[in-house]
């Protein structure tokens, strides 16, 4: 990864936060994507300050300008990228015969469309030297989880996106892969929409019993250099990708149950 020109999205803060710092301490140019400034200064001088090579770019993946200037200012500072991460993302947590039509499309205007604006742009750059274009995903993506629909849609959304854009580019070069994490310690359930758009402020799970994203972030680099197509990273994700095919029941009733002993459950 020495000398990689790498773009995260969603880099202010868990999996994404962490895939920056993992990237630049093995000596990729790292460019941060996000919302808030202020965060993505502060990091960026944090990881200037220890010798590495960052840079951030205040990006709304939601606006379609934001995601072009991402790629162009990239391209201006460094000529090339060799491995764009489309990391950022939001949560939810309502039933779909409570939530607001207008929480569903923030998800997919965050998940899915910011993915899709991200891709468009950075695609041409990537082919020039067959670098590699990724999702992260989620087993929501895999498995239809109960409280989380607008999330579960975007999650299966992204799935076809990158996968048709993968065969589409079969004889280019481009490696294209989807990055499922399990349960990760994160903000991502506090900041996660309840049915009327405002954030939770809480989390249902323990997080201490999540794993790392400094772990996530380092399978996503051996998978990077392994060229892989789609890593599951947890062995409970990788259970569930086989048991859907086998017995998609059981796992409907494995989800419900779980996710239905939540704290607060909606359901």
């Amino acid at each position: 990864m020495k000398d990689k020109v790498v773009i995260i999205t969603g880099a202010s803060s868990g999996i994404g936060l962490a895939m920056a710092r993992e990237f630049a301490g093995r000596g990729s140019k790292v460019v941060m994507a996000a919302r808030n400034k202020e965060k993505l200064e502060k990091i960026e001088s944090e990881l200037k300050d220890q010798g590495y090579e960052a840079f951030s770019i205040r990006t709304d993946v939601t606006r379609e300008d934001d995601c072009r200037n991402l790629v162009k200012r990239t391209i201006e500072k460094y000529d090339r990228i060799d491995v764009f991460i489309n990391n950022a993302g939001i949560s939810m947590r309502a039933l779909f015969a409570d939530v607001k039509i207008d929480v569903l499309k923030q998800l997919m205007d965050v998940n899915f469309w910011g993915t899709v604006y991200c891709s468009k742009y950075a695609i041409p750059h990537l082919v020039k030297v067959k670098g590699s274009l990724v999702g992260v995903s989620s087993i929501a993506g895999i498995q239809g989880l109960p409280g989380r629909t607008g999330y579960s849609a975007s999650k299966f959304a992204l799935h076809g996106l990158l996968e048709a854009i993968r065969v589409e580019n079969l004889k280019n070069g481009l490696h294209v892969m989807i990055l499922t994490a399990g349960f990760t310690k994160s903000e991502i359930r506090k900041r996660a929409l309840m049915e009327n758009g405002k954030p939770q402020g809480y989390t249902p799970r323990n997080e201490e019993e999540h794993m790392l994203p400094e772990h996530v972030a380092k399978a996503m680099i051996k998978a990077l250099r392994n060229k892989k197509r789609h890593k599951i990273v947890t062995i409970e994700g990788q259970l569930l990708a086989l048991f859907q095919r086998i017995i998609p029941t059981i796992c409907d009733k494995v989800a419900y149950r779980r996710l239905s002993r939540e704290p607060k459950s909606p359901f």
